[in-house]
């Protein structure tokens, strides 16, 4: 339906109409509306440029939960970061960011997954990770586990190396998302530390 929506729009009234109509429906306050806009739009994505990628950077203030979150930073920004590094300097700014809810800081994770995916980028995803391994956050330590989770999928040698040199200061939940994909003995190896730690913490 919204590929059928998407063609009749552009046909009828262009590409700057139909970006209206997703700027609208992702006003609302009703999930199915937002992720509609999304997926009207992830099809082109890859015609999108500074104009486009800001506006929906401006749909961040409008997140509600963890879908309509994912659903735009998975399938409209990460995207659009990992074709054109320009846009690289933009998940900081989101980590740095504080405010009552966590979007920001998680956008600033869920937007690196298409690029570990594609092997780019490892060094701005180390830069996120620092900057928020203190968070306290669910929905930002899911997405930090999610975001080094793909990137121990896609990087593994790399992903291991790392985690091993974090360990001993990553939360459990990232740490144990983080390991999920890799072999039982790797897994083993990187929570081994957190887990004699963790157990330390617990007698004292």
């Amino acid at each position: 339906m919204a590929v059928r929506f998407r063609r009749t729009i552009i046909a009828e009234n262009g590409v700057p109409f139909l970006l209206q109509v997703a700027d609208q429906l992702f006003r609302g306050e009703i999930l199915e509306e937002k992720i509609l806009a999304v997926v009207m739009l992830q099809g082109i994505v890859g015609e999108f440029g500074k104009a486009e990628f800001k506006l929906f950077e401006s749909w961040l203030d409008r997140i509600s939960t963890w879908a309509d979150h994912d659903a735009l930073v998975h399938y409209l920004i990460g995207p659009m970061i990992a074709a054109d590094a320009a846009y690289l300097s933009r998940p900081p700014r989101w980590a740095r960011k504080k405010s009552p809810s966590p979007w920001h800081q998680r956008a600033a994770c869920v937007s690196l997954i298409h690029s570990t995916r594609q092997h780019k980028n490892f060094g701005d995803i180390q830069h996120i990770t620092e900057m928020l391994l203190t968070s306290n956050d669910d929905m930002v330590q899911k997405g930090l586990g999610w975001l080094l989770r793909e990137a121990a999928k896609a990087n593994p040698t790399q992903a291991v190396d790392y985690l091993m040199t974090i360990r001993d200061r990553t939360p459990r939940l990232v740490l144990r998302t983080a390991c999920e994909t890799l072999p039982a003995a790797t897994r083993a190896r990187v929570l081994a530390r957190n887990q004699s730690k963790s157990a330390t913490a617990g007698r004292i």
